[in-house]
């Protein structure tokens, strides 16, 4: 018994002396400096694809640099630069086994401007069939990046048009599909199609603070700092959808969290801390920013999301989505034992909330990556709304559960504990 209450009181000097050693770096003061920023009305909601999405990205890296951090694999910028390309149909012709096939019965996925492909090209072949989930399945076939001729069942005739919103934004890539509404399987075609290509430029921003003795070992701590930009005028007359909740919270956390560690310089894997772009748009910063890694290097992933306002279990406590796929959270709420903190499973499971975050993308590659919010998802009332602004927000409990983060991450960035994998092929479909 003793010896309990000695333990007992040893964690709480512990974390009292954490409590005043890292109120140095991350206190209210400074949440909300860099939340004023970020969502300000002049940040016009940092819509993706938006000059001021860019401006907020320039924000951010100057943070990054000022912070300490170092670019990401010796690169000139924190700016992680990638493009979008959006194909504008133009014309499509096609004759299979000596029958011409119009364009309505012709869908074609291709980043290139003319393409001319017959059946000496190499294609490989692939099917739609009749009660399939149309637009699921063909979802899966371009994502295998495969040259692909794709029979469609003709049962699919009034559908195939839906398929429109998978080329809206594609990454570049020289390989493309074709589906053809036909329930035969070609034998000799000839496929003709021009798109008018545009090219959008998007950005993530990285910034590294490398490891001592496990450098090849990943530690990322992520947000969103896009949100939905400008729409239509409330009662208020207001128009700008700021998202100082979501995320410029995540974001802020983010930053804090890095000059913290960097402070520390006692890490022995590799931090990564990264501000995400097109979370909103359809997760494609997270997309290109997890082909940047080897995931099987990636030991953990913090995605920050929406901690703004008390969780439902009040102050200093927040919660876990995808908290059963692996032990991860068992280990932060483990770090935090002692503390004025916890942790929670996520208590929404039916919004499916693991999904709906940066996360998923490394998650769906085994890496284990979570979300931690506070987010009452039952009851959040400005939550995709113009007021999502920075008066809503709790800043000094937001303050403290960075601080949270922080202390529950401990175990992980020193090596000593290292989170299970995600059953990658156990999760659901997009």
């Amino acid at each position: 018994m003793r010896k309990l209450l000695l333990l007992g009181l040893l964690l709480s000097i512990t974390s009292f002396l954490f409590s005043q050693r890292i109120s140095k770096f991350i206190n209210a003061k400074k949440v909300k400096r860099i939340e004023e920023v970020l969502a300000a009305d002049d940040m016009q909601g940092r819509k993706a694809f938006t000059p001021a999405a860019e401006k907020a990205a320039g924000f951010i890296a100057g943070e990054f640099k000022k912070a300490g951090l170092q670019t990401y694999k010796g690169n000139n910028s924190f700016l992680q630069e990638f493009a979008m390309i959006q194909p504008k149909f133009i014309s499509a012709n096609a004759i299979v086994d000596g029958e011409s096939f119009s364009e309505q019965k012709i869908f074609v996925v291709t980043t290139q401007a003319s393409l001319k492909v017959t059946d000496q090209s190499g294609y490989g072949k692939a099917s739609i069939k009749k009660g399939n989930n149309l637009t699921a399945v063909a979802r899966e076939l371009i994502g295998r990046k495969e040259n692909l001729i794709v029979t469609v069942d003709t049962s699919f005739a009034s559908n195939l048009s839906r398929l429109g919103s998978l080329k809206r934004n594609l990454f570049q890539t020289g390989k493309s599909v074709i589906f053809l509404l036909t329930d035969k399987e070609p034998t000799t075609f000839s496929i003709e199609a021009k798109h008018e290509i545009q090219e959008s430029k998007l950005m993530n921003v990285v910034g590294v603070l490398p490891g001592k003795s496990l450098k090849n070992e990943y530690v990322i701590f992520s947000g969103h700092y896009d949100h939905l930009g400008i729409g239509r005028p409330n009662q208020e007359q207001d128009s700008i959808f700021n998202g100082a909740n979501d995320d410029s919270a995540g974001v802020t956390a983010v930053i804090m969290l890095a000059r913290y560690f960097v402070k520390k310089m006692n890490n022995q894997r590799t931090l990564i801390f990264t501000a995400l772009t097109a979370e909103e748009a359809g997760g494609y910063g997270a997309n290109y920013f997890s082909k940047q890694f080897d995931p099987a290097e990636v030991i953990a992933m913090f995605n920050i999301e929406m901690i703004g306002t008390e969780s439902k279990w009040g102050t200093n406590s927040a919660y876990i989505t995808g908290y059963e796929k692996t032990n991860m959270g068992e280990i932060l709420q483990k770090n935090l034992n002692g503390s004025k903190f916890s942790f929670h499973p996520d208590p929404y499971p039916e919004q499916k909330l693991f999904y709906r975050s940066d996360n998923a993308t490394l998650a769906r590659l085994g890496v284990p990556a979570h979300t931690i919010t506070t987010s009452k998802m039952d009851s959040e009332k400005y939550y995709h709304t113009q007021d999502d602004e920075i008066e809503t927000l709790d800043i000094k409990n937001m303050a403290e559960i960075i601080k949270a983060i922080a202390l529950s991450s401990r175990s992980i960035i020193s090596g000593e504990d290292t989170p299970t994998r995600v059953a990658a092929d156990k999760l659901e479909n997009r």
